[in-house]
């Protein structure tokens, strides 16, 4: 069944992204878009909806043709909020023993040799079929990068969306004290955190890592029954969406009583290096260049083979989306990008760290959306 609508953008900005899309499908040489449901029909009707083996699908012709929105006659109730009437969009339901594929087919009008049709990046693979044999000559090609140019800059509302998902996730770093001592295990922690993360204002916990001692050089540890000690470094990477949709993502790192003095040292390295990726943001600079300016601190410290992942991942209706923040992508930066900025550095079998925070390119510089300190924080062991 659908998803619960807990949040619609305004019509204007929908039907503002609809006429886009439509624009941007033109400019890529595709006759219409397949939307599944997931991040990408959110961005366009303010709705996820869910994926099973029935078929839903926004079709969004290029040109001037209206979209349609093909739906499960028995999932149609979960998408009643949405103002297919003020948006331009034609509804279509279907019932079992009918053919969905042939309606999405004769509104996408790209039927025959020569036609192309761009079927999002997270379409199941039984309906992307259907659409081949719907749609017979038709090549496919992935929407992804079409809709990504779109989703990659935010507008106002969805930098506001954002900076309340960070300040939200801020407050639970800053009652990390609560629940992070010796004693207890990473989920024990985890639970907590989770419960928090909701309380805080998301609607779910999408991802909670607590990895201590060892477990913190793995940077996708997630939890374990481990058993915190005191001298630990625990890094604590969480975050979820909100009801607007947009999503959290920040990391700390915590030390359970004062750290040896050669890891508090090795810490202030990437604590530069993050401060550097993060001073580095700007329009006309590129995901490069932030990438760069960590990585080169780190490296010239002695620790470049300890840093083994990009610096940042773009986020809003998904965790991780464009822009990607790494060596070897040159794409400029424009006022409006959203991404972590999250150098680490990791041990293996020892202990590792990590410092992410959110930022924003504004048109003069950059904006960071998450306020807790950066400095390793040392709580009571």
């Amino acid at each position: 069944m659908a998803s619960t609508i807990t949040h619609v953008p305004n019509v204007t900005n929908l039907r503002t992204r609809l006429a886009r899309a439509a624009g941007e499908a033109e400019k890529a040489g595709a006759d219409a878009l397949l939307i599944a449901p997931g991040s990408d029909l959110r961005y366009l009707l303010g709705v996820a909806g869910g994926s099973f083996e029935r078929l839903t699908c926004l079709v969004v012709p290029s040109g001037s043709r209206s979209p349609l929105l093909v739906v499960p006659k028995l999932e149609a109730p979960g998408y009643q909020s949405v103002p297919v009437g003020e948006l331009g969009v034609e509804l279509a339901t279907w019932e079992d023993g009918q053919d969905p594929f042939a309606l999405a087919a004769g509104a996408a009008g790209a039927a025959g040799a020569g036609r192309r049709v761009a079927i999002s990046d997270t379409t199941p693979a039984m309906h992307v079929f259907g659409f081949r044999d719907a749609l017979p000559g038709a090549e496919q090609m992935l929407a992804g990068p079409i809709v990504r140019e779109m989703r990659m800059r935010k507008d106002a509302a969805e930098v506001d969306a954002l900076r309340e998902a960070g300040a939200a996730i801020d407050r639970v770093h800053a009652r990390m004290g609560e629940w992070l001592r010796p004693g207890r295990t990473e989920a024990e922690v985890g639970a907590d955190i989770a419960g928090a993360i909701v309380a805080e204002g998301h609607t779910l916990a999408e991802f909670v890592i607590v990895g201590s001692g060892p477990n913190g050089a793995s940077p996708h540890h997630a939890l374990s029954d481990r058993v915190i000690q005191r001298g630990d470094l625990v890094v604590v990477d969480i975050g979820g969406p909100m009801p607007s949709g947009y999503c959290s993502d920040s990391t700390r790192t915590y030390a359970i009583g004062d750290p040896p003095a050669e890891v508090a040292e090795k810490y202030t390295v990437l604590e530069a290096a993050q401060r550097a990726a993060v001073d580095a943001v700007r329009p006309g600079g590129t995901a490069q260049d932030v990438d760069v300016a960590a990585r080169s601190i780190i490296t010239e410290a002695g620790f470049g083979e300890r840093f083994i992942h990009r610096t940042g991942h773009g986020i809003g209706l998904d965790v991780h989306e464009e822009p990607y923040i790494m060596t070897g992508n040159e794409l400029p930066l424009d006022s409006g990008m959203v991404f972590s900025v999250e150098p680490g550095i990791y041990f293996a079998g020892e202990w590792g760290a990590r410092i992410e925070d959110i930022v924003v390119v504004t048109e003069s510089g950059v904006e960071a959306l998450n306020r807790r300190p950066r400095s390793l924080t040392v709580l009571d062991g």
